[in-house]
């Protein structure tokens, strides 16, 4: 590749004139929504329902007329209470485990794994729904006109429908400054208005209490410390009064009602929160406050965030129908580029409502759960699942958003540091594939896949990654210990397999496919990143010299990736990988995505075989796994490959036959199935990736660019190196390109046959050509 080094390019400087005006304040417009689900008729399942969130606090509204339901959680209701899940002396078993392996009695070293080395208790606890908000509307079964929309722009959901010639409204969000879902409720004519209200919930242990205008629910979960509070409160300009265990409100025209729910979580160590007096202090700091200042403060907060990204690959006019409609056409005939932009940010939306900073991290579900035992727990499930739920938000701008999972990382290190201790004789610390909010990090469920040992790893590369894309040393020098102690640990797990001499991982396996095993490639990959991020970690903060001297000569000796006899990246040691296995993890293609030690720059040769690997698990999956090959085939910058996938992920979960498989539901949830948030974030990951790349030191414009998606334009997407892009292309040929340097810097940018290297200043945006000359 030829560069123009040290290129000088001059900033671009923008004047902006500004003109005020002062008038009366005009009539209010109806706001428009560039980005919106719709529907025309109400929710009739949970996968229908609309969401919304604050990071803490999130609903499911249905939007039904003779009844409304919004199913709501608090991310901290959970069963069970502080524990330690580690197993006392399992290490004593450690190497006898390890030598049956190497002596392939995979069998024996399962059972000997499960009976001494497994978690105590064996299986971790569920995330609970917390209540629901009922509302009752008399002779309203007669309706016409009806929208239930979400604005993806204002993180609003509306519902609107006429009865007669009364038109009927409701507004409902989450708000992050007030803590509080909100729901509006209005009407057309004078005193139209009137409804009963009531919460109720699934829990064996509830107890309700209605006092003038507001009803509070306490919620004690089964087989656990936990419990929680919730009261919703009423202001109107009708009559309220309370009957029957309801608050009813009539002859109004408008209501507003407030909640605030909270639990007696503290964190993974401390139960002795007041939920209570949580609950009353929220209430009490908006009694001051009007609806329209607190919906007001809702967007602005909203939109801080939001409004920092966007992106637009044209409307053929299919915007128009309704999102379940469009959902069902995409899987018919997949041309509806609008529908691919809608997507994206509503994988930013859901990343807003469910991970703010201060809250904890979005589970597998986000925050939204409506079951008392979810699927999977509706933990936070780490051989993918909790890190893919972070692939996009850097990219997106949304760096903010990334800070949950830093501190969930932060207390898994503490409770990882005793799991390394007890079955591993290690310091440093580990985690196994699964974490409640207890924090547990021993191997759970089953040796054949609960044993597996790249979470605190993978874990550490998001550290690394928020580094690299924002450039703030402060940040690293905080979270460096983070990093450092997952590299001592795997420094001291590491030994040489008898059989083949290299330095390998063992007991573990490759996730969920092929049983307990001795050195995984999956593994090897998650180390060797580790270790050269640790390394240049220090050597940034001037700090561990030795210790990076020492993991820089374990490298080498690490087994290596390796190519097979069909072809293919090795999955394991052997050479063992079936071309018929189409499973739903490809995790021996780790280095290709989300890392990059395999490439066709660095690595050709094994990208090929990666890719070989990916063909014979085939473009089926889970809706997980669809978005992950969605990720794989950007890298392998076949975009029309790419888009396949992106078919599958956005086709109706729902089959014609009754049966439900990968793809979406009409709230546009991933379907693993049942719902699972992370393919949500990482389609809009692969989707983006096709856009845009930075992770080998250079911005590659459209890299993988499909063939439906021959013109478009994004602006403020972020790379590595502190940078801040917007460019637009027509015909499949970049048009022109504008980068922000955030903190200054070299910044090299390639598109397909051209490069050009140069130096920026922090705060300067350098324009140029689809040629990349400067403009």
């Amino acid at each position: 590749m030829r560069f123009v080094k040290n290129s000088v390019i001059k900033p671009v400087i923008f004047i902006c004139c500004l003109a005020f005006s002062f008038c009366t304040k005009p009539k209010e417009q109806e706001p428009i929504d560039s980005f919106k689900l719709s529907y025309n008729q109400a929710a009739e399942k949970w996968t229908e329902a609309l969401p919304i969130g604050n990071g803490s606090l999130g609903a499911m509204i249905f939007g039904g007329v003779s009844q409304e339901r919004i199913q709501f959680n608090e991310e901290t209701l959970w069963r069970g209470q502080p524990h330690d899940y580690a197993h006392k002396g399992a290490n004593k078993f450690l190497p006898q485990i390890r030598q049956l392996l190497t002596e392939g009695k995979s069998k024996e070293a399962h059972k000997l794994a499960q009976d001494e080395f497994m978690s105590q208790p064996l299986k971790q606890i569920h995330y609970q729904p917390f209540a629901d908000i009922y509302i009752d509307f008399a002779n309203h079964e007669n309706y016409t006109n009806y929208s239930r929309i979400l604005s993806l722009d204002r993180a609003v959901s509306e519902v609107s429908y006429k009865v007669g010639e009364i038109a009927y409204k409701r507004e409902t969000f989450s708000s992050h400054p007030d803590d509080v879902i909100v729901v509006n409720l209005s009407a057309s004519q004078s005193k139209a208005l009137s409804f009963e209200l009531f919460l109720d919930a699934l829990h064996e242990d509830i107890s309700l209490k209605t006092d003038n205008d507001s009803q509070t629910i306490v919620v004690k979960v089964k087989d656990g410390v936990l419990w929680g509070v919730a009261t919703i409160k009423v202001e109107t300009n009708g009559k309220v009064e309370t009957l029957d265990g309801k608050l009813k409100v009539s002859e109004a025209s408008e209501a507003t009602l407030y909640l605030s729910a909270a639990t007696n979580y503290i964190d993974f160590k401390d139960v002795s929160g007041k939920p209570e007096v949580l609950v009353s202090n929220s209430l009490k700091d908006i009694e001051n406050k009007s609806f329209d200042n607190i919906k007001e403060a809702h967007i602005k907060d909203y939109q801080s965030l939001f409004s920092r990204f966007n992106i637009d690959f044209g409307d053929n006019g299919k915007s128009k129908n309704t999102t379940n409609q469009r959902i069902q056409d995409f899987g018919i005939n997949p041309d509806d580029p609008q529908l691919l932009a809608l997507y994206i940010q509503y994988a930013r939306y859901l990343t807003i409502a469910s991970s703010r900073p201060g809250t904890k991290p979005a589970n597998l579900q986000g925050i939204w759960n409506d079951k008392i035992k979810p699927p999977w727990f509706s933990s936070y499930t780490t051989n993918i699942n909790l890190e893919m739920n972070y692939w996009a938000v850097e990219m997106t701008n949304l760096s903010e958003c990334h800070e949950p999972l830093f501190d969930f990382i932060e207390d898994l290190s503490k409770t990882g540091s005793n799991v390394a201790k007890e079955h591993y004789n290690a310091e440093g610390w580990i985690a196994h594939h699964n974490v409640d909010i207890w924090r547990g990090a021993a191997p759970v469920n089953a040796s054949h896949h609960g044993i597996w040992l790249g979470a605190a790893g993978w874990l550490s590369t998001h550290i690394w990654e928020h580094y690299l894309f924002t450039q703030n040393k402060d940040f690293l020098k905080e979270r460096y210990p983070l990093i450092r102690d997952a590299a001592l640990f795997y420094s001291q797990l590491l030994y040489k397999d008898p059989n083949t001499g290299y330095l390998i991982s063992s007991p573990s396996n490759s996730p969920e496919i092929g049983g307990l095993v001795a050195g995984p490639t999956m593994d090897h990959q998650i180390i060797r990143a580790l270790f050269n991020i640790t390394i240049e970690a220090a050597d940034i903060l001037g700090e561990d010299e030795e210790f990076a001297i020492n993991l820089k000569a374990l490298i080498p000796q690490i087994a290596p990736n390796q190519i097979g006899k069909h072809g293919q990246l090795q999955e394991w040691l052997e050479d063992k990988d079936d071309p018929e296995n189409h499973h739903r993890h490809v995790s021996h293609l780790w280095a290709v995505h989300p890392w990059n030690e395999i490439n066709y720059e660095d690595t050709p040769e094994l990208m090929e075989a990666a890719k070989q690997s990916l063909n014979f698990r085939g473009d089926n999956g889970t809706g997980w796994s669809l978005a992950w090959k969605i990720n794989f085939w950007s890298r392998f910058r076949d975009g029309d490959h790419a888009y396949k996938l992106v078919h599958k992920l956005l086709s109706p979960a729902e089959r014609p036959n009754g049966k439900v498989g990968g793809g979406s539901y009409p709230n546009l949830f991933d379907a693993h199935p049942p719902f699972q948030i992370d393919g949500n974030f990482g389609g809009a990951s692969g989707m983006v990736e096709m856009l845009i790349q930075s992770q080998l030191e250079k911005i590659e414009l459209l890299p993988a660019l499909p063939s439906m998606l021959s013109e478009g334009n994004i602006s403020g997407v972020c790379a590595r190196g502190g940078f801040e892009l917007s460019f637009s292309w027509k015909d499949s040929v970049l048009v022109n390109v504008e980068v922000l340097s955030k903190v200054g810097g070299k910044c090299t940018l390639s598109y397909r046959d051209k490069h050009i290297e140069f130096n920026t200043s922090k705060g300067e945006t350098y324009k140029f050509d689809g040629n990349l000359n400067s403009k």
